[in-house]
């Protein structure tokens, strides 16, 4: 099941909001989410939701493990015990594949490759678990005694298949004692509403733009235009698409009265790759900065190898494909170039300059996330710069172009906080808060009605994070 599908919108989502606010106590309520978080997954997963409780067992036995050897070898090896059966499992099924393909290559022989469909929201509900154990283990969190309440944090639906990843630490309190306001049941319908249309409205449009230009079996033929258009069209649709399922998770979250991190906050205004990656994806870059970053390496933290495992995990995470590896060092280069220069002196560089780089590099690591294929990943450097021969413009770039100037510049507008500066500008200027909100819900009817209408006769409407 998928947040935009008019099952879950308009009979999943309602049944189970009500359900839940039948029950009277907290208790009762959270055993309401584990019961429809279950069913949630279980409605396109039937079989890998065994999976999915199994790691949320294995892992609540280790935290109550830890807690009790705490200071003790005991505890280190309850912690060892989680990172190698979490881990275990996530490479098994995700890259196992990958890997037994390589050794095939590298020494030439023919081992038979697995082939496992990948369960659905592995990558994140694998991480948030280990956090809880690895909090534990830090003493960052209390142990949770409750065994419905754990797998009901791991099964959450609204961030169960494609997160944000939502660490243990950040709902500890909640899961116990939480109150769901007008506040919350308002801005949380508003950011569903609102992560639906850039899906729905933004990000599947786009992807029409993206296959007009890509989709060809050699693209050696593309212009140079048409090139740079197809590669800014997919980071727009992946941002509009990825951001906007964090939208509907966060105000799905707000609706039962959890509150979770933001996941982006405008990533292509950004004057370096580095501020780029504290805005896009905050809750993965997060993650590997506190687990991650600080490993010893050869016994010694050691600042740039701790970045370069940083990005070869980041990348790896993203998919079993060296290209996706390639992208993770690719950022993580000139994220150590940064580093190098420090922050004062890019500062010292005009924002024109670094709007302009930032947004070069940013620009050509979504073609690298794009072609796992890696002739046409080639051809896609060559197309840029004209190097297959390949014209400046040409009619199917001039055609695309001009059937989607409206949305291509939409796009881009609604990429920027203009949007949030237009609001604090009215309420400041001339404290309208009460008819920013009256338009506000007007808009909001009006997307939902849109949307509602646009998912009619879709057949297939995942979300491009769905499998990771």
């Amino acid at each position: 099941m998928v947040f935009s599908d008019l099952f879950f919108l308009y009979f999943f989502l309602p049944i189970c909001f009500i359900v839940y606010k039948c029950a009277r106590s907290l208790q009762a309520r959270n055993m309401v989410l584990l019961v429809f978080s279950l069913i949630f997954y279980a409605w396109g997963e039937p079989v890998w939701v065994i999976l999915l409780v199994f790691s949320g067992t294995i892992d609540y036995y280790h935290g109550l493990y830890i807690d009790k050897h705490r200071g003790t070898p005991k505890a280190k090896w309850a912690l060892a015990s989680s990172l190698i059966l979490n881990l275990g499992i996530l490479i098994l099924f995700k890259y196992s594949g990958f890997i037994v393909e390589n050794i095939n290559a590298l020494l030439r022989i023919h081992l038979p490759v697995p082939k496992f469909t990948l369960p659905i929201g592995i990558s994140f509900y694998t991480f948030q678990t280990l956090s809880y154990t690895i909090d534990c283990y830090w003493g960052k969190v209390k142990v949770q005694r409750r065994y419905s309440d754990f797998l009901m944090y791991v099964s959450l639906f609204p961030q169960l298949v494609a997160g944000p990843i939502v660490r243990y630490a950040t709902i500890e309190k909640e899961i116990s004692d939480r109150h769901t306001t007008f506040d919350d049941l308002a801005e949380g319908s508003a950011r569903i509403i609102l992560g639906l249309s850039k899906k729905v409205i933004i990000a599947n449009n786009l992807s029409t733009v993206v296959d007009a230009m890509f989709g060809q079996s050699s693209i050696a033929g593309l212009s140079v235009l048409g090139t740079w258009y197809g590669v800014i069209a997919f980071a727009l649709q992946i941002y509009f698409d990825f951001s906007g399922y964090s939208d509907m998770a966060i105000g799905l979250g707000r609706l039962f009265g959890f509150h979770f991190d933001e996941n982006f906050k405008y990533p292509f205004i950004s004057k370096s790759i580095t501020e780029f990656w504290q805005r896009w994806h905050i809750s993965l870059g997060s993650f590997f900065r506190d687990y991650l970053l600080y490993v010893p390496i050869f016994g010694k933290r050691r600042k740039y190898g701790g970045l370069f495992l940083v990005w070869f995990c980041t990348g790896l995470w993203h998919g079993a494909s060296w290209n996706y590896v390639i992208w993770g060092l690719y950022f993580g280069i000139f994220i150590a170039i940064e580093q190098a220069i420090t922050q004062k002196r890019l500062r010292q560089i005009p924002d024109a300059i670094m709007r302009t780089y930032t947004i070069l590099v940013y620009t050509i690591g979504f073609g690298i996330f794009y072609f796992e294929d890696f002739g046409k990943l080639g051809d896609f450097f060559k197309n840029l710069i004209g190097l297959n021969g390949n014209a400046f413009s040409n009619r199917i770039f001039g055609t695309t172009f001009v059937n989607n100037i409206f949305l291509f510049i939409a796009a881009i507008v609604f990429s920027t906080p203009v949007l949030k500066k237009l609001k604090e500008y009215c309420v400041k200027q001339y404290n309208h808060e009460l008819a920013y909100r009256v338009a506000s819900i007007i808009c909001s009817v009006g997307l939902l009605l849109v949307c509602t209408a646009l998912l009619v006769d879709a057949t297939n409407n995942p979300f491009l994070y769905f499998r990771f």
